[in-house]
Order: C-alpha cells, then structure tokens, then sequence
C-alpha cells in the first residue's frame, strides 16, 4: 500500500478557529495567496489588508517559509495586532513557493503574532510541533476528501 506524509500540529490546533480553515482552496501562485491570506486575516483581525499584505510579503522576502513536504507557515509580527492569529489553507492544486525541499505547497499556515511581544511569539514558535508519519492511502483519501471551498 502506498504511504504518505501526514501532517499534524498540536499549538496551531488551539489557536485556529473553524472558520479560520480553507479547504480545497485554489491560487494561481505565492503571490497571490499571501494576498487572499493578508484579505482573510484583515477580516477577523480588523487590520488594514495592505499593512498584512505588506508585512507578510516583506517576511516572506527574506526568506521562503516553504519548510518542506508540501508545507508553509508564512508568518509575520504585526504592530497593531493585540493576540496571536492564526489561519489554515489547505490547497487544491500544490503551488510552488521556493521551499527549502524545492516541492511546491499545498498546506499553509498563516501565523500572525503582535510585534511588541517577542515572548508570544517565541513561545508560540516554540510550542508548535509538527510531526510526520506515514499514514496508508485510504487515510490520506478520507482526510483530502473535504468538500470545496471550506470555510470562510
């Protein structure tokens, strides 16, 4: 049987609300889905889009937050911002994003986290655990088998 990488997450799980995940969502590119996720956040957060946009593509400028495996954590420190913000996006079709292994992405996590507070962020970096384990096809099939277009 054939076997795959299943991600899970233990601190993003508590920070992310259900109408902050996007399943079977579809993006041209990087570009585009740092925008749609600066629009999102600007939505629940109150937050100017631009200054997200910008802060997000400014982070990513630095460096690809394309870890690997097919995944993303785009993540930026927001002035304004007054508690951590997290969204989840899981892709239709993988985009490429410049990651570390070269593969495109298809699971991204948006973190957004107030800059006056270096110890929020450090602490939710550090919390957040990601693992990997193979999991058998008919695992993977139930699990990418959400209906489109998610939620939000």
């Amino acid at each position: 049987m054939n076997k795959v990488i299943m991600v899970q997450y233990r601190v993003l799980a508590g920070l992310l609300q259900d109408d902050h995940m996007v399943l079977k969502m579809r993006m041209a590119g990087k570009a585009a889905l740092l925008a749609e996720m600066a629009r999102r956040a600007a939505r629940y957060t109150g937050l100017a889009e631009a200054d997200l946009r910008s802060a997000l593509t400014a982070r990513e400028a630095l460096g690809s937050t394309g870890f690997g495996a097919g995944i993303a954590v785009p993540q930026a420190r927001i002035d304004e911002l007054t508690d951590p913000f997290a969204l989840f996006v899981q892709l239709s079709r993988a985009i490429p994003f410049d990651a570390i292994d070269g593969l495109p992405v298809d699971l991204v996590f948006v973190l957004l986290s107030p800059a006056a507070s270096d110890a929020a962020f450090r602490s939710m970096a550090n919390r957040k655990r990601f693992t990997a384990r193979s999991v058998d096809e008919e695992t993977s099939t139930a699990v990418t088998r959400c209906p489109a277009g998610g939620v939000g």
